[in-house]
C-alpha cells in the first residue's frame, strides 16, 4: 500500500512583491504563499534555476523523498538548486513567506557548498546560522504588508553588499536571454575563463553545472507554452530550444514525472481549480489562475 496522501482540492493565494533597486541583483522578487489544505492534498512545484529562503509562518508542510517518504520541514528553509518536481502536503493550513534568490547570488550567503546542496531542502540555520534567525523573525512579523517591509530591510542589511561574481552573472542572464537554447561554449569565451574553470566556478556559484541550468531554463520555457499556447506539441517543443517533440517528451516527464500532453492538460483543468498542479502553476506564472 502507499504512503502517498489521497489528493484532494485546496484553495490557494499566490502574491509576488518585486523588490528594491538595490537588492535586484540579489533577489528575483519575495512570495507569500495561502493554502488552505485538507490533510491530504498533494502538489508539486517544479525546478526553475533558482535557490529560495523559505520561512512558515504557521507549520510547515511535509515534503516526499527517497526513501525517507514524507517528512514535515522545518520552520525556516533554504530551497537548493532542484533537478526535479518537489512534491509538498499540508497537513495543517499554509502561511508561507520565500525570497527567490537570483542564481547567481545564493552562493555568497552561504557557508557550505551550493552544488553540495543540489536537489536538497535544508534547515536554514544549517548553512547560514548568522542569518536564520533574523530572517525567520522578519518573515513572521504579524501582518503580511509589516513582513515584507521587515524581510526587505534585513536583506538589505544582509544581502545587498555580498559579492557575486559577475562572470557567472552575465553567463546566467544570457542563458536566461535564450531560455536555455543557446550553446555553453561562447559563454566561457566571453567570460575569460578557461573550459575547466568556468564549468567549476558556474557549478560553486549557480548550484548546477551550465548545461543542467540551460536544461532547467528549456523545461520553464516548455511548461510555460503549454500554458498559454494552442500550437503543437511539436511545434513548442523546437520554440522552447529542444531538439525535438520526442527530447522535450523525455525531458518534461524526467522533470515533472508526467507527459506534455498530460501537463497541458492538467494546466487547463487548473484554470477550473480542481488539478493538483496549481501550486507549479501559480509559479510558473507569478500570479493565481
Amino acid at each position: 500500500m502507499s504512503d502517498e496522501p489521497e489528493t484532494i482540492n485546496p484553495l490557494l493565494n499566490y502574491r509576488e512583491f518585486t523588490p528594491p533597486e538595490a537588492l535586484r541583483r540579489h533577489v528575483r522578487c519575495l512570495w507569500h504563499l495561502v493554502l488552505d489544505a485538507g490533510s491530504t492534498h498533494v502538489q508539486t512545484v517544479y525546478p526553475d534555476g533558482c535557490c529560495e529562503l523559505i520561512a512558515h509562518r504557521k507549520l510547515p508542510m511535509h515534503a516526499f523523498s527517497e526513501p525517507a517518504g514524507w517528512r514535515q520541514q522545518e520552520r525556516c528553509l533554504f530551497a537548493a538548486q532542484q533537478r526535479s518536481a518537489i512534491r509538498l502536503t499540508a497537513r495543517e493550513d499554509v502561511d508561507c513567506i520565500g525570497v527567490r534568490l537570483q542564481p547567481a547570488a545564493s552562493a555568497a550567503l552561504l557557508r557550505t557548498s551550493l552544488a553540495d546542496l543540489r536537489d536538497r531542502i535544508v534547515d536554514l540555520a544549517a548553512v547560514a546560522p548568522e542569518f536564520a534567525w533574523d530572517f525567520f523573525a522578519a518573515a513572521t512579523v504579524p501582518g503580511i504588508e509589516s513582513s515584507v517591509t521587515a524581510t526587505w530591510v534585513l536583506l538589505e542589511r544582509h544581502l545587498a553588499a555580498l559579492p557575486i561574481d559577475v562572470r557567472i552573472e552575465e553567463a546566467v542572464h544570457r542563458l536566461e536571454a535564450c531560455e536555455g537554447s543557446g550553446p555553453i561554449a561562447p559563454l566561457m569565451t566571453a567570460s575569460g575563463m578557461s573550459e575547466r574553470s568556468f564549468q567549476s566556478t558556474f557549478k560553486q556559484q549557480v548550484g548546477l553545472s551550465a548545461k543542467e541550468f540551460a536544461r532547467i531554463l528549456r523545461l520553464q520555457a516548455a511548461i510555460r507554452m503549454l500554458d498559454d499556447d494552442g500550437r503543437s506539441m511539436a511545434e513548442l517543443a523546437i520554440d522552447s530550444g529542444f531538439a525535438d517533440q520526442a527530447h522535450a517528451t523525455r525531458e518534461v516527464r524526467r522533470v515533472t514525472g508526467t507527459t506534455p500532453a498530460r501537463l497541458r492538460d492538467a494546466l487547463r483543468q487548473d484554470r477550473d481549480g480542481v488539478s493538483s498542479v496549481r501550486m507549479a502553476a501559480a509559479f510558473v506564472r507569478g500570479r493565481i489562475g
